[in-house]
């Protein structure tokens, strides 16, 4: 984690904003590092990550376009603002002696392209100064729509989502559903947290106090 957060923070000059213990899971900790005033990157400690062994090709892919399981991240993009800030971020990760390709010119954005410490595959881009902005009416390919099992309505809808005002918090908890997205945890384990009212989760899990406030004496 050390190193993650030195290289990010050194390499990249993303701020750390927030280091401290992660609220109900025993043993792990997590990290916050600043990309803009509404978003970070966080990375988390977890000590039986020490027994997990690494596959290239399974839980990642180890170049930019290699392959890893599904559900496994291939690789992180970050944003800058044009290709002059673009330009100078490679010098950065050149002056502390990463190696940098690119900008390789995709068309609707530039972008250069690392490796990060336990070869997490990086990329950072810019969407400014290019030749066709990036919008379905030039970058969606129909081979790939083919290829893909997307029908036409299907693309339509991926295209214009079906808009939602939302209400206010109101709509409940679907029922369990043993074939949908859940959690890898014990069903019945999984079946009581969905049974409670949400007031009562956010009491449970809720913890506001800073690691500041925890340790004054």
């Amino acid at each position: 984690m050390k190193e993650q957060i030195e290289f990010f923070s050194d390499v990249l000059g993303m701020e750390l904003i927030a280091l401290y213990w992660m609220h109900g899971t025993e043993g792990c900790w997590h990290g916050f590092l600043r990309l803009n005033d509404k978003s970070a990157l966080a990375f988390v400690f977890n000590p039986a990550n020490a027994d997990a062994q690494t596959l290239y090709g399974v839980t990642q892919p180890g170049h930019m376009t290699g392959s890893s399981a599904p559900g496994t991240m291939q690789h992180v993009a970050l944003n800058v603002d044009g290709m002059e800030a673009l330009l100078n971020m490679r010098d950065r990760i050149r002056s502390r002696g990463v190696n940098v390709t690119g900008p390789i010119n995709h068309g609707f954005a530039n972008s250069i392209y690392f490796q990060g410490p336990e070869d997490i595959s990086l990329e950072v881009c810019t969407f400014e100064e290019c030749e066709t902005p990036v919008g379905p009416k030039d970058w969606i390919d129909p081979e790939v729509v083919e290829i893909a099992g997307i029908s036409q309505e299907e693309l339509g809808r991926y295209i214009k989502p079906a808009e939602y005002a939302g209400k206010a918090g109101a709509v409940e908890q679907p029922p369990f559903n043993p074939n949908g997205y859940n959690p890898k945890m014990p069903e019945e384990m999984l079946k009581g947290i969905l049974a409670m009212p949400d007031e009562q989760v956010t009491q449970m899990l809720s913890e506001p106090t800073p690691p500041s406030q925890m340790h004054k004496t």
